[in-house]
């Protein structure tokens, strides 16, 4: 037997102490354990109450990882009982578990795939059905992963089911498609279960029997969803496209349906299922597709799942295992023990203690090396999965890698054009700059030279005067020494003037004085040249000062004059070489012009290739469908000369229908046909333009030629005539379209003309006693409508007559349940005379939004159909108030039956359905007066039910039951009792299956009575229909359905 234990130390290792994590780990012990006592090699079903946790354990971590993280460790190829177990938790699983269960199951596809291939290969009778379940499997995730407006417990309402569908055929038929295959899955396992059931002639309440029957709870459920999802699509294909299309699938779905049937009776019928689960009952035939009003007929199977018993720990078996051998020494040996006493009359306790010691230890080392076994194992698979995550990992990463290789690549080509671009940009900006730089260098170089000259002139001026400063310095000197020298001959003249002075004193004053004044004057003469000489000193050295400071101005300008000179030279280069650089660049760039204009010239041809090549693609479907319509019309012309064609008929009506839509799709043909020759590389309208053409033109052809069998001859002659006409022409315009050079001239002139005719004969088939009850139609709806109000009326007051007189005769409980019937009554009566206002007020709001300048009896009489359904379901309705006012006169009275009370109110709350059916038919979605009378249908069928309901609770407490006592019987006479009983269930069945044949008989002999009423005549001339009885009394015909050609 297969267990999980517990989680591998190493996973458990990994977990801290917190609190989330203690949950998370007391979460995962539980889900062990669940799928431990759920998964395992017993054969015995799976309990309930364990498949519960683990549905409830997606629903707490939203997901199934937990599940498949156990899931994976299961040594599924080692047992097939435990595989076919593990498939059905998982079909449990996806069905109720939590909407992202499916995401997860999606990832482990390979698995399930791997074990139903494992078993399939094998010849064993569980590993038979794991296969098959499987497959059913996949297909389960398959189809709800495409199609996720379904959840996997496939419930959803027929307003998804129509959205999922949508308007486009291809999608419907190819759900369809899908929906069959799901439910051939589906049948192929309960089929291959009962298989092996009825080879073993097994009981079901055997533990065997029933872990093969347990997953057929599921199939149940699903097949009750498919079956009535497949019945709907099917009536929807069924509008959409003609029968002959749909063979194959009525074919498939007639099969699926017997073995459904099949599959429910075998289950119904066995005990096993009774305490689990309700199966629906499938009508006795199919429903028939090809009559669109089947589909209201039709009842959605409901699968009712019944409250669930406290489940035992385990089950009993009705029969009785042997034990196993390996217990008989040990009760021997007890009972040995037990009558003489323990060998030697000692029990030593030690002893007893070290054996039991020592099982202890084996168990625990057995339990060791199985917990070893199981974490190896585990690691084992983990690093499997590892592994494969590395290897998708790194796939991805590679895959990650070419891409940002790719996008490397893709930007550094556009980042190198933008460089290139830039750098062009850029050097012919550096070249411009470095223009301007060299004009103002060279300016500067001027301006600094003619400077320098400046300077070097201004310095020998400032020589010259250095040299004439020193000149006069000389000349100074020089009249000192001459000032010294006139110093020495004044002294000598003074001794002379002295030695003579005493000879010429009074002479010699008088030249001292003069002398006195000449030598003040020189002394200043010397003070102004001393001074003089020290400015010139002063001068020299400001002026050497100047020099050097001129000097050192001109190093600078020198040296400054070698960097410009320096720069300028390596700008000349930075120059040069980025004209080499951009013309490089240039050249590059002129070759990949190049190129690119090369793949451009390439992609040009490949284009125009493309472009024939697309032509010729268009051509040749268009070629395709105009062979298609061609074999279309010749089949359907082909019907006109087929004497097994002569027992169908049509009428004028639907015929006039057939041509008139045939001869409004020449129109969009026209168009697409237009549009095809402006464009000859889009022929979608075209081509779907043609097949509709073809399509309704052959149906024309083949309605044509089954009205002329009910017409008279000359007018079936020429109605054979004008379709044989009309699909020559059409076959003569498909060839011209089949020529490239006649394509362009095609004309549908021809054809348009040929249809107009089949509409003219047509029209003039049409019966004539229509016309003759123009006036009369309007009048009648509305005295058909006043005598149906009236009705209601009248049954209002007998039943108030009818409430007084029961309360004046009757007392106690008869009178409590009179009152309750008759005030439900009364609320039905009330709902219906609600209801006829509305739909009188809808029929005005119709006439007036619908006639345009025709007067109401025109309106009516161009609608005859319509009318004559109102008129008929109004008859319903009066005839059906009238019935059930009687049925409850007679309840009250008790002359009359309970269940024709019911059955009335059956019959009005169908009446007034009727009624709003056919004022529904040409209201339209937004009137409020339709959104009025819908409420009131409503209200008129809760009010039946509560008819119905108030019957039935008064029929039971009226009606006597007798106490059941067998207390005093014997066992034979009880077996006797209990056969004869059988006998009369039987008898009774037999008896409801004969009444239900009978009133199945009846009802369509009523609809073959009340379509024969409207058809028209088959002889030439036609004959007024007879007017309608007025009253209430007679229950008048059901109104057929209008057709889809009248306006």
């Amino acid at each position: 037997m297969n267990s999980i234990k517990s989680v591998p130390a190493r996973v458990l290792s990994r977990r801290g102490g917190h609190s989330l994590e203690a949950e998370r780990e007391q979460f995962d012990k539980s889900q062990a354990i669940s799928i431990s006592k759920a998964i395992n090699t017993q054969e015995a079903p799976v309990k309930e109450k364990h498949a519960r946790r683990i549905i409830l354990g997606t629903h707490h971590e939203k997901g199934a990882f937990t599940f498949w993280s156990y899931a994976i460790g299961l040594p599924l190829p080692s047992s097939a009982i435990l595989s076919w177990k593990f498939c059905h938790v998982l079909h449990k699983v996806l069905r109720d578990g939590h909407p992202n269960v499916l995401q997860d199951c999606q990832r482990y596809r390979s698995n399930i795939r791997e074990t139903g291939d494992l078993w399939g290969h094998l010849h064993d009778r569980y590993g038979q059905l794991v296969s098959i379940y499987t497959r059913l499997l996949l297909t389960k995730i398959s189809f709800h992963v495409k199609h996720p407006e379904f959840p996997p417990g496939l419930e959803v309402s027929d307003e998804v089911l129509e959205k999922t569908a949508g308007t486009d055929v291809n999608n419907i038929f190819q759900l369809t498609v899908e929906l069959f295959d799901y439910l051939d899955c589906e049948l192929k396992l309960s089929e291959s279960v009962f298989r092996q059931l009825n080879t073993s002639m097994a009981v079901s309440q055997m533990s065997a029997v029933q872990c093969r029957l347990a997953p057929l709870i599921q199939v149940i459920q699903d097949c009750s969803h498919l079956y009535h999802y497949s019945v709907k699509l099917m009536f929807k294909l069924h509008s959409c496209l003609p029968a002959d299309t749909l063979q194959g699938h009525r074919d498939r779905f007639h099969e699926q349906f017997r073995s459904l049937k099949n599959f429910f009776r075998k289950a119904s019928d066995m005990l096993y299922f009774k305490r689990l689960i309700q199966i629906p009952r499938l009508p006795e035939s199919p429903p028939n597709f090809l009559r669109a009003s089947a589909l209201a007929e039709h009842v959605k199977p409901v699968v009712v799942i019944p409250e669930e018993a406290p489940e035992d720990e385990e089950p009993e078996n009705l029969i009785e295992i042997s034990t196993t051998s390996t217990t008989e020494p040990q009760i021997t040996s007890d009972l040995f023990e037990q009558t003489f006493g323990p060998p030697n009359g000692v029990w030593d306790d030690r002893d007893a203690q070290i054996e039991s010691l020592k099982k202890e230890v084996e168990t625990l080392r057995a339990e060791m090396e199985k917990i070893k076994l199981e974490a190896q194992r585990y690691i084992t698979q983990l690093k499997a999965q590892v592994n494969s995550l590395e290897g998708e990992v790194e796939e991805q990463r590679k895959q990650k890698q070419k891409a940002l290789v790719d996008n490397e690549q893709l930007r550094d080509e556009l980042e190198r054009l933008q460089r290139v671009k830039q750098d062009s940009d850029r050097s012919q900006r550096l070249c411009a700059e470095a223009e301007k730089k060299a004009n103002a260098t060279e300016i500067r170089y001027t301006k600094l030279k003619e400077k320098h000259s400046e300077l070097i002139n201004t310095h020998a001026e400032l020589l010259r005067k250095n040299a004439d400063t020193a000149k006069q310095l000389t000349v100074t000197q020089q009249s000192q020494e001459e000032v010294a020298r006139v110093k020495e001959q004044l002294a000598f003249q003074v001794e002379q003037v002295k030695r003579e002075a005493e000879m010429k004193l009074e002479d010699q004053s008088v030249q001292l004085e003069q002398l006195r004044q000449e030598l003040d004057a020189r002394r200043e003469e010397l003070e102004q040249a001393q001074r003089s000489l020290s400015h010139a000193k002063q001068a020299g050295v400001e002026l050497s000062a100047q020099v050097d400071a001129l000097h050192a101005e001109k190093e600078v300008l020198r040296r400054s004059v070698s960097e410009k000179e320096c720069e300028l030279l390596s700008t000349r280069g930075l120059i040069q070489e980025k004209e080499l650089q951009l013309g490089q660049e240039a050249d590059k760039a002129t070759r990949e012009i190049r190129e690119l204009q090369g793949r451009l010239l390439e992609k040009s041809n490949q284009e125009q290739s493309l472009q024939q090549k697309l032509l010729d693609e268009q051509f040749g479907v268009l070629q395709e469908t105009v062979r298609e319509a061609q074999a279309i019309l010749r089949d359907a012309m082909a019907k006109l000369d087929d004497p097994l064609h002569l027992r169908c008929t049509s009428s004028p009506d639907y015929l006039l229908s057939r041509a008139q839509a045939a001869l409004e799709s020449t129109d969009a043909l026209e168009k697409g046909h237009v549009q095809y020759v402006a464009s000859m590389a889009d022929a979608a309208g075209l081509v779907g333009a043609l097949a509709l053409f073809a399509h309704l033109t052959g149906d024309t052809i083949v309605n044509g030629s089954a009205t002329s069998h009910l017409a008279p001859t000359d007018h079936a002659d020429r109605l054979t005539e004008t379709c044989r006409e009309c699909g020559q022409r059409s076959l003569d315009y498909l060839e011209q379209l089949k020529d490239r050079q006649r394509l362009g001239s095609a004309q549908l002139g021809d054809v348009q003309e040929a249809l107009r005719g089949v509409l003219q004969l047509a029209q003039e088939l049409r019966p004539k006693s229509l016309d003759i009850k123009q006036e009369e139609l309007g009048d009648m709806v509305e005295k058909e409508m006043a005598s149906t109000s009236e009705a209601i009326e009248d049954a209002v007051r007998r039943i108030e007559e009818m409430m007084n007189q029961a309360r004046s005769e009757s007392s106690g409980v008869k009178l409590e349940v009179n009152e309750r019937i008759l005030n439900s009554c009364t609320d039905l009566m009330k709902a219906i005379r609600l209801l006829v206002t509305t739909s009188t007020n809808l029929q005005k709001e119709i006439v007036e939004s619908g006639r345009g300048a025709a007067t109401t009896q025109e309106f009516y009489a161009k609608n005859s159909r319509w009318t004559e359904g109102l008129i008929s379901a109004s008859k319903a309705v009066g005839w059906g108030a009238t019935q059930l006012v009687e049925s409850a006169d007679r309840v009250v009275l008790h002359t009359g039956k309970y269940e024709e009370l019911i059955v009335c109110s059956h019959e009005i709350a169908a009446s007034t359905a009727q009624l709003v059916a056919a004022s529904k038919v040409k209201a339209e979605k937004s009137s409020r007066n339709l959104a009025r009378l819908q409420e009131c249908s409503r209200n008129v069928n809760e009010m039946a039910a509560n008819v119905v309901a108030s019957t039935k609770s008064g029929q039971e407490q009226i009606e006597e039951k007798d106490t059941m006592d067998f207390s005093g019987m014997s066992l034979i006479k009880l077996k006797k009792e209990e056969m004869e009983t059988q006998v009369k269930v039987l008898e009774l069945e037999k008896r409801l299956e004969g009444e239900r044949v009978r009133l199945g008989e009846l009802r369509k002999q009523h609809y073959v009575l009340a379509g024969g009423c409207e058809d028209a005549p088959e002889d030439g001339e036609a004959r007024p229909a007879p007017a309608p009885r007025r009253g209430i009394l007679k229950k008048p015909p059901i109104a057929q359905k209008p057709g889809l050609g009248e306006p």
